[in-house]
Order: structure tokens, then sequence, then C-alpha cells
């Protein structure tokens, strides 16, 4: 009986050090995201006309269920350097891409599936169009409408 219980407790033992390595990998993630968020609710109050820095952020996500569609298709942002902060965390690819109102790209982000990638782009005032450039997306309607003040 003695040894059924010293098995039980090893097992149990195995069982807890399983589930915390598998766990300190997503710590790591989460702890290597926090100054991203940071960032992200400082661009957030800089678009909204607060002050914190020269650089506003614009956050954009993929629909999370992998339609071909984002989840907002307005955006805005103070003009000059602005972070494009993308999310796709469906498995199917997608991309954002800033086109100007003459239809120049003028920067975006690389094509993710399941993470998170952000891109800098420096922005005049006006009106943009972001967009997923994957063949099919932009015409599925990929796209959103990014107004620079």
């Amino acid at each position: 009986m003695k040894k059924i219980a010293a098995l039980f407790a090893l097992l149990l033992a195995a069982l807890a050090l399983v589930a915390c390595g598998g766990g300190s990998d997503t710590t790591g993630e989460e702890t290597a995201a926090a100054p991203e968020t940071t960032k992200e609710a400082e661009g957030e109050k800089e678009a909204e006309g607060g002050s914190a820095g020269s650089a506003a952020a614009v956050d954009i996500e993929a629909d999370p269920s992998g339609q071909l569609a984002f989840t907002s298709d307005e955006a805005s942002a103070k003009a000059g350097k602005v972070t494009v902060n993308f999310t796709n965390s469906s498995p199917v690819p997608h991309d954002v891409r800033i086109e100007s109102s003459g239809g120049e790209e003028v920067g975006g982000t690389e094509v993710i599936s399941e993470s998170s990638e952000s891109a800098t782009v420096e922005l005049e005032p006006g009106e943009y169009t972001y967009f997923c450039s994957i063949p099919g997306h932009r015409q599925a309607g990929m796209e959103g409408t990014l107004t620079v003040k």
C-alpha cells in the first residue's frame, strides 16, 4: 500500500512539473508582450489627443473566426509616425497594408497567422485605406479607412 501511495505522490509531482513547464512559456510570452501593451495604451492616448510622445498607435485585428474581415473598418491616428499593431489570432494568414488616397502603398506589416506584428509608417493628415494584401482578401471586403488628423 505504501508503494502505491508513493507512486501516486510521484505521479502528482510529475504532473505538477509538466503543468509548470508549459505555463512558463506562456508567462514568458505575456511578459514580453507587456511593454507592447504599454506602447499601445500610450498610442491610444496620443491618437485621442493626449501627450504620449511623438508617436501614435493604431490597433487592427483580423476576425478571430477566420473570416476575411477586420474586426473594425475604421481607425484614426494623429499625424506623424504611426505604429500599426496588428493581431491575427486565426490560422488564416493576413497582413495590414496602408494605402494613400492616391493609391500609393506607404507601408504595413508582414503576413502572419496566430500572432501579432507591428509596423511603423509616417503618415500625413488625410484618409488612408488599410487592407489585407493576400490575393482575394481585399476583394472579399478586408479593408477599412484610417483617418489621420
